[in-house]
Parts: structure tokens; sequence; C-alpha cells
């Protein structure tokens, strides 16, 4: 998937940021063309060592309320996560928000092994992708048991607030918002659907402990290799939230595997109506970013019409 307001650079750019964070520069690179919104480059210094840049559109480029300031709060919760010790995921090794040698914020990490588990899932039986999905749910499990002190955005730079559900209905605010901005229709009004949240919306006062919520951890953000997990990325979209909101819970997964090894699935009432608000939110965010990333794939576009059309119609019954 291709947005196009990705930050490209040039190998005299990528060459001159090596050398201001490593003193030494660069033996080859090339583009990671996987990420839908930040973009990516694969670098092997002149040193051997392996990194991965990865940069934030260009300032100036009219991003969704969800999407702004996501870098810094990547670079912080990949840091907290790196110190559970027994999750697989990437140290950062530099980060620069100054804007000083290209147009745009952008941070180094180590590079990790392995192959996005979308991209090979067709590839091992039945059993090996339940074991797989057995070791994510433990992961996530462990990144969970991060605790917050108020719900929101993960980044400091974002409000937060005492309670989930002031929290997730300004996330749904923000969301619905951008959705007015972008000219998006829905399948009903945008006041019909938010009275709907309003009135579905008490069940998320039982959540009483903001935890990290990584939020966007699908397959394609899941490496790996030999049948093990070997990284975990991506957490630029984390929350402070209720961990019912992970993606494995949602109605696009919620595997068996996954469920074994995190220790929890969707059984009670409460649960299954936060759930529901999570997944139209989600369902929301997969439209509603089509205009701002300016996609050019047709058909995924449609996809997400269609998706969002039968989410909407899952919320009114739920």
């Amino acid at each position: 998937m291709e947005s196009t307001y990705k930050t490209r650079l040039t190998s005299e750019q990528l060459d001159g940021i090596v050398q201001q964070h490593f003193n030494t520069g660069i033996q080859e690179y090339k583009e990671m063309i996987d990420g839908w919104a930040n973009h990516a480059y694969f670098i092997t210094k002149n040193d051997g060592q392996k990194v991965v840049l990865k940069i934030a559109p260009s300032n100036g480029i009219k991003l969704m309320r969800c999407e702004q300031h996501v870098m810094v709060a990547e670079v912080e919760a990949l840091r907290l996560a790196a110190e559970l010790q027994d999750v697989p995921v990437p140290r950062v090794l530099a980060y620069d928000p100054s804007l000083t040698l290209v147009s745009a914020e952008y941070f180094i990490m180590e590079y990790m092994p392995g192959k996005p588990y979308n991209k090979v899932k067709d590839q091992y039986s039945a059993a090996e992708q339940e074991s797989i999905e057995q070791q994510l749910g433990a992961y996530n499990r462990r990144i969970n048991e991060i605790k917050g002190e108020k719900f929101g955005y993960f980044s400091s730079k974002k409000p937060h607030y005492t309670t989930w559900k002031e929290a997730f209905l300004s996330l749904m605010d923000d969301m619905l918002a951008d959705g007015k901005a972008a000219g998006v229709e829905l399948s009903i009004r945008y006041e019909e659907l938010e009275r709907l949240i309003q009135q579905k919306s008490d069940v998320l006062d039982d959540v009483k402990e903001p935890v990290l919520v990584h939020w966007d951890l699908w397959d394609g953000n899941v490496f790996v290799e030999a049948g093990q997990i070997t990284a975990i990325i991506d957490f630029e979209r984390s929350l402070w939230a209720d961990p019912l909101m992970e993606h494995y819970f949602s109605h696009f997964n919620n595997t068996p595997g996954f469920l074994k090894g995190y220790g929890r699935a969707v059984t009670t009432d409460s649960e299954r109506k936060r759930r529901s608000l999570y997944d139209l939110y989600f369902d929301l965010a997969l439209r509603i970013e089509c205009p701002y990333r300016q996609y050019d794939n047709k058909e995924h576009i449609q996809w997400a019409i269609d998706n969002l059309e039968e989410g909407i119609q899952r919320f009114q019954s739920s």
C-alpha cells in the first residue's frame, strides 16, 4: 500500500544523518515499501551494522488527529517496551525531532530479523499459525502489563483523562471530526452515529486502569522466522487504554491461539459491548485514513468503504 505523503530521502541525506549520529557513512541502503504512512529505510553502515531509519511525513502535510505526534509516541513506547526485556522490540538508537538535517522528524532503530507475518502466514500450517499466535498473545499481554497514570493517546503532547470513557469519547470525536473534514460519507448521518456511541458508552466506565496498548498489532507488524516471533514493531498508534482494544481481540482476528497465549477472551456483556465500540473505531479509522493518506489503491478504498458499512450495521445491532 502506498500513500503519496511519505517523506523520501536522497542517498546524500541518509549518509549525512548516519554520519551525524554514528560518525560513519552508509555502505548501502534500500527503501522499505510496506509502511502505510511513515517511510522507512534499511541501512547497512560502513561498520557493517544494520539499522532502520523511520521518517515522518514532512511538516505541512495534513494528518488525522490520531496521527499527530505519533513519532515521539513510538520512540517513547518502544523504550518502555524494551524495558520489559522479554518482548522482542527494536532498540531506539537515535531520535531527531529538530528538522535541522531534513524536513521531518526521524528515528533510527536496530534492524530486527524475520518477515512480516502477513507475508508468510500461508507458509505455515494451522498448528504452526496457532503456535505463532499463542506467542503473540503472550507478548501482547506483557506489553499490556505496563501501567499508565491516565487514559488517552500515548504521546505526552496530547491531552489525557482520568476516566477511560472521557478518553475514548475524545478519540472517537477526533476520528469523526476528521471524517467530516475529509468529506467521508457514512451509511448513516454523523449525528445519528454520535448519538448511538454516547448511548452505548457507559460500559467504558468499567475500565479503571490505563495500560499500554499497541492498538495496531496486526499481522504486518509482527515479524516471524522459523515459526518464532522475532520482532514486534510500529508502536506509533499506542494508547493508554483498555487492553481489549488490541487488534487481535477485534472482529478481524480473535483467534484461539492468541487468546490462549494472552490468557483472556471477550466473555462478559460489558466486554462485548466495549469491544463493539472499539471495532467501530477501527473500522472508521480504516475508511477515514484513505483520503488523508491519499491512497492510490482503489480496491483497498472500496474494501474500507464496504467494511465500514458492515461495521456500522454490526454496531447498530450490538
